[in-house]
C-alpha cells in the first residue's frame, strides 16, 4: 500500500491585498500541510506545481519554504513536484535548488518508486507547445502508476472559453498505463474517472480570489489494488463572504447591519451588492468594516449603471463581465490579457500602475517573450511561459536542466501565469496574480540574486 499527500497550488510569497498578514498566510498554510503530512505519517508529499506565487520569490519566503522541507526531510518523507506556470523561469527551476540541497525530487520522465507506485512528472506546458509532446515515460516494476502535472485538463475544469488540455488525449498516448494523475493550477478540488484512470485537483491551500469560496485543504491518495482518493481541509484566515440584494429604499445603513451580524475579526470581508438600493460608497462600507477588525475589505457593485440620456442607451448588470468578452474578442496574447486585468482589477494604485504596467512589459523582453506581447489570437489564454520545463513528454527540441538532465526547449516569456480569468468570473479558480517577480521586502534581495 501506498498512501500520499497530495498538494499543489500554495502560491508561497503571495502578498494579496498587498497586505504581509496575506503572504505570511499561504506560507502558514503550507506550514500545515507539512505538519499534516508528518502527524500521518503519509509515505510522500506531491506537490502538483506552483510552489511559489511567481518566479522570484523573496529570501524571506525561500528560507520559510527550506524550513518546512527540511521538516518532511527530518521526518524521512520525500517531497516530489513539479513546476507550475506561476514558479517557471528560464534557466534552472527553484525546485532544482531544493533537490540538489537534497530537501526534493523534481518529477519528470523517469519512475520515481514509493512503496509499490511509481510516480511521474510532467510541468506546465504552454498550450502552443503541447502539440509536439509524445508523452513517452520510461517503463516501471511497481504495482500501480500515477502521473503529477500541472495545467486546466478537460473534462474536469470549468467551461473558462478555452481550448484546455485533454487529459483523456493524455492517457490514451501515454505508453504508461496510469491509475491515477495527481493535477493542479485548478484552485477548486475535484475528482474525476477519466477512461479508466482517476484524476484529481487538490484545490489551492489558501484563497487567492474571491470566487474561492470552498474551505481549502489537499487530498490524500492511496493505492491499494484501487485507489482511494479523499479529502482533508486545513484552517485558514476566515474570508466572509456578504452577497446582499438592495430594496429601492437600502443603502449603506442595511449594508452596516448585515456586516455586523459577522465575526469580522481578523477576516477578509467581500461585499457584493445587488438590486436596485441606493448609492453606497464602496469605501465607505470598507471603512466601517476595518473600523470593525477586519484585516482587509472589498466591495464589488455589480447594480445596472445607466449612462448619461445623450449618450448611447446602454447599461451593463456587469460590466467586468462585458469587458472580459470584449478583450476575447480582441484576440489578446496572454501577457496583452494579464496586463488588462491589472489596468481593471483596482489592487494596484493608480500612482503606482504605470510602473509596474513597465516593470512587467521589461521583464517579459528581457526573458525573450517580445513574440508574446505581440501574440496571437490562437496564444491568448494560454498562459504561455514558454517554457515547460524537465516535463515528462518530450518535444522536438530540448535543452540541458541544471543537473545534466533535459527538457524542453525555452521560447517565451517565464513569468506568466498560465490563465487569465479574473475574479469577477463566478465559477473561477485562477491563480490572481500580484506581480511577475515582486520585489523582495525591507531591502532583502531574492535567493536567485545570489546564484
Amino acid at each position: 500500500m501506498t498512501r500520499v499527500l497530495h498538494t499543489g497550488d500554495t502560491h508561497i510569497g503571495y502578498r494579496q491585498y498587498h497586505t504581509p498578514e496575506r503572504r505570511e498566510d499561504f506560507l502558514s498554510a503550507f506550514r500545515q500541510v507539512a505538519d499534516d503530512a508528518v502527524e500521518m505519517d503519509v509515505d510522500a508529499v506531491v506537490h502538483a506545481g506552483d510552489l511559489f506565487h511567481d518566479r522570484r520569490p523573496g529570501l524571506v519566503d525561500l528560507l520559510g519554504t527550506v524550513d518546512i522541507l527540511e521538516t518532511l526531510d527530518s521526518a524521512g518523507i520525500p517531497f516530489l513536484a513539479i513546476v507550475g506556470n506561476h514558479e517557471t523561469k528560464r534557466d534552472a527551476q527553484w525546485l532544482d535548488l531544493f533537490e540538489t540541497m537534497g530537501l526534493a525530487t523534481r518529477l519528470g520522465d523517469e519512475p520515481v518508486p514509493v512503496g509499490e507506485t511509481a510516480f511521474y512528472g510532467l510541468d506546465f506546458v504552454p498550450r502552443n507547445q503541447r502539440d509536439d509532446l509524445e508523452y513517452e515515460f520510461a517503463t516501471h516494476d511497481c504495482e500501480h502508476a500515477a502521473l503529477v502535472s500541472h495545467g486546466l485538463f478537460e473534462p474536469l475544469v470549468p467551461d473558462y472559453g478555452n481550448v484546455e488540455w485533454d487529459i483523456e488525449a493524455v492517457l490514451e498516448a501515454s505508453n504508461i498505463d496510469f491509475d491515477a494523475v495527481l493535477l493542479g493550477d485548478e484552485h477548486a478540488a475535484t475528482k474525476q474517472e477519466v477512461a479508466d484512470t482517476w484524476v484529481t485537483y487538490c484545490g489551492s491551500t489558501e484563497r487567492t480570489s474571491a470566487s474561492e469560496r470552498d474551505d481549502r485543504g489537499y487530498n490524500l491518495v492511496t493505492f491499494d489494488g484501487a485507489v482511494r482518493i479523499s479529502r482533508r481541509g486545513i484552517k485558514t484566515r476566515p474570508f466572509v463572504f456578504v452577497d446582499l440584494e438592495l430594496g429601492a429604499t437600502e443603502g449603506f445603513n442595511y449594508v452596516r447591519d448585515r456586516l455586523l451580524e459577522y465575526d469580522l475579526d481578523d477576516a477578509v470581508v467581500r461585499v457584493t451588492l445587488d438590486g436596485d438600493g441606493e448609492d453606497v460608497s464602496p469605501a465607505r462600507i470598507e471603512s466601517f468594516a476595518t473600523d470593525e477588525g477586519a484585516l482587509v475589505a472589498r466591495v464589488t457593485d455589480n447594480r445596472t449603471i445607466d449612462v448619461d440620456a445623450d449618450a448611447p442607451d446602454i447599461a451593463f448588470a456587469d460590466p467586468d463581465k462585458a469587458a472580459r468578452e470584449r478583450v476575447r474578442e480582441l484576440g489578446l496574447s496572454e501577457m496583452g490579457r494579464q496586463l488588462d486585468e491589472t489596468v481593471r482589477d483596482g489592487e494596484i494604485a493608480d500612482s503606482n500602475l504605470s510602473d509596474e504596467i513597465e516593470r512587467r512589459v521589461e521583464s517579459a523582453l528581457e526573458d525573450g517573450g517580445l513574440e508574446d506581447i505581440a501574440g496571437t489570437a490562437a496564444d491568448a489564454d494560454t498562459g504561455d511561459n514558454g517554457e515547460a520545463g524537465d516535463s515528462g513528454a518530450t518535444t522536438g527540441s530540448e535543452s540541458e536542466r541544471a543537473d545534466g538532465k533535459t527538457g524542453p526547449s525555452d521560447t517565451g516569456d517565464a513569468g506568466e501565469t498560465g490563465d487569465a480569468r479574473t475574479e469577477a468570473e463566478s465559477n473561477e479558480s485562477s491563480q490572481t496574480q500580484e506581480t511577475d517577480g515582486q520585489p523582495a521586502e525591507n531591502g532583502q534581495s531574492s535567493m536567485e540574486e545570489y546564484l
